[in-house]
């Protein structure tokens, strides 16, 4: 299956999610592209739309290697294989979530515009992503989410890694995903248009699906 695009893709899960319609539910989308996808099923499930934002935990001195993620309320991710790479200590690893929770924290304030988080205590949530690659950000978010009182833990995403999802299966109490094929090399490379999704738009979404229209 090849996705037009991510309004496409959040159509079709919005399909394959149809039975969660009429309860006590939340969308958070994962930003960037994620909340496209996500306000989408929000929109078809008729149920509210926020965020949930989780940031990889950077190698010492190597910005583009991850060796875990962390969520906002310090919920992570840690590889186990993290402590034999250079310069990774206790110390390091708590300055570097430090590091990274306060970047999350400037950018929940930024795409919530100063609204509050929703309460999710007690309610089904939908977490949900354009696709899934390692899934680390994803399963530092699952933790967090748990640990405020998520009632229902769902992970929808149009396609991933059949060895990543298989991970995630274990942090949400569902994992739907339409298509995982194999080999898998990229997000991307199963959307026909894969544009990059800007903060500007993330913030025009959210503002939207927050207007008492809704």
């Amino acid at each position: 299956m090849i996705f037009e695009d991510r309004v496409d893709a959040g159509r079709r899960l919005a399909k394959a999610l149809e039975e969660y319609r009429g309860r006590d539910l939340v969308i958070l989308g994962v930003p960037r592209g994620g909340v496209v996808v996500a306000d989408e099923v929000a929109r078809a499930l008729n149920a509210p739309l926020d965020i949930v934002v989780a940031r990889k935990i950077p190698a010492p001195g190597n910005p583009e290697l991850a060796i875990g993620a962390v969520a906002a309320d310090g919920s992570d991710m840690i590889d186990p294989m993290a402590r034999h790479y250079p310069g990774v200590t206790p110390e390091y690893l708590e300055r570097a979530k430090a590091e990274q929770i306060a970047e999350i924290q400037r950018r929940l304030q930024a795409y919530r515009g100063g609204r509050p988080a929703p309460d999710i205590a007690g309610k089904t949530v939908i977490v949900v992503d354009d696709g899934i690659a390692t899934g680390s950000t994803v399963m530092a978010s699952l933790r967090s989410l748990r640990n405020r009182g998520a009632a229902e833990l769902i992970l929808a995403v149009p396609v991933g890694p059949p060895s990543s999802i298989e991970r995630l299966r274990a942090e949400a109490d569902r994992v739907v995903v339409l298509e995982t094929p194999e080999p898998f090399f990229a997000v991307g490379e199963w959307y026909q248009r894969f544009d990059q999704v800007t903060d500007e738009e993330v913030v025009e979404i959210l503002r939207r699906a927050g207007a008492p229209a809704r």
